[in-house]
């Protein structure tokens, strides 16, 4: 049996959610061994800190977002699934998800430290952000009603 057009296309939507997260998560690694923005971003946070503690803060860094990350592909597998197998709770979790994602998106978006700033810089922050965009046309084109033809 064929799946209806909108959720054929919230799949897809899901899926390139997916690839985004996947390099989203990749990105603060790429970041750790060439550009050293986060590193960098907590220096000059916290200026008397010494190398030692700049470079534990990154890595508690990493941690946490290759932790957020792991959480975020396994939204996306578990909503495709059950979106895939036609689960009638599938629109509500693909939208709860939506939200839970957009809301620890912002968070690393926003959320400001002791020093002021924001805890991540502004490039790792907004990359955080990128795959919901596909989660709100995963979620719109799962809400749409099919149209009759």
């Amino acid at each position: 049996m064929k799946k209806p057009l909108c959720a054929r296309g919230a799949l897809g939507a899901m899926y390139a959610g997916l690839a985004l997260t996947v390099l989203v998560t990749i990105a603060p690694y790429v970041d750790h061994s060439t550009t050293h923005l986060l590193a960098d971003h907590i220096r000059a946070g916290y200026p008397t800190y010494p190398q030692a503690r700049v470079d534990s803060a990154a890595t508690t860094y990493l941690v946490v977002l290759s932790v957020i990350g792991a959480l975020g592909v396994l939204a996306w597998l578990a909503t495709a699934w059950a979106v895939k197998a036609g689960k009638w709770w599938a629109r509500p979790a693909a939208t709860v998800m939506f939200m839970l994602g957009t809301s620890v998106g912002l968070a690393g978006l926003l959320t400001k430290d002791t020093s002021g700033a924001t805890g991540l810089p502004p490039e790792l922050g907004w990359a955080g952000m990128i795959p919901c965009l596909a989660g709100i046309v995963a979620v719109t084109l799962l809400w749409r009603r099919p149209r009759l033809t």
